[in-house]
């Protein structure tokens, strides 16, 4: 199994679709479809039936999984989305953002 260059926790930024240029942070990570949940972003809005359990109804409003290659990893000295590339450093393998060299933790 590779090593995932996007992992839950990760500052993302957004490269195309709606929510262009937005930032927000990988709440969930579905690499099986490789997918991920950014918290405030894709958010996607259903209108809800009054029931027993939810009397009122209404609107409900949750983030819908966006695929891998529309978010980039942002920098950690800049804020600009990064290519990630592995190296190793103390012979442990990290992640190290490709534009400044900085390491990303996680």
């Amino acid at each position: 199994m590779a090593a995932a260059k996007i992992r839950k926790g990760d500052t993302v930024v957004v490269l195309s679709g709606k929510d262009k240029g937005k930032t927000g942070e990988v709440v969930r990570s579905i690499p099986k479809d490789s997918k991920v949940v950014v918290a405030g972003v894709n958010v996607a809005t259903r209108h809800r039936k009054a029931s027993q359990t939810n009397p009122q109804g209404g609107l409900e409003r949750k983030e819908a999984p966006l695929h891998v290659s529309k978010v980039a990893v942002a920098d950690p000295k800049t804020g600009k989305a990064t290519r990630v590339r592995f190296e190793t450093r103390d012979g442990k393998k990290v992640r190290v953002a490709a534009k400044s060299g900085e390491l990303i933790n996680g």
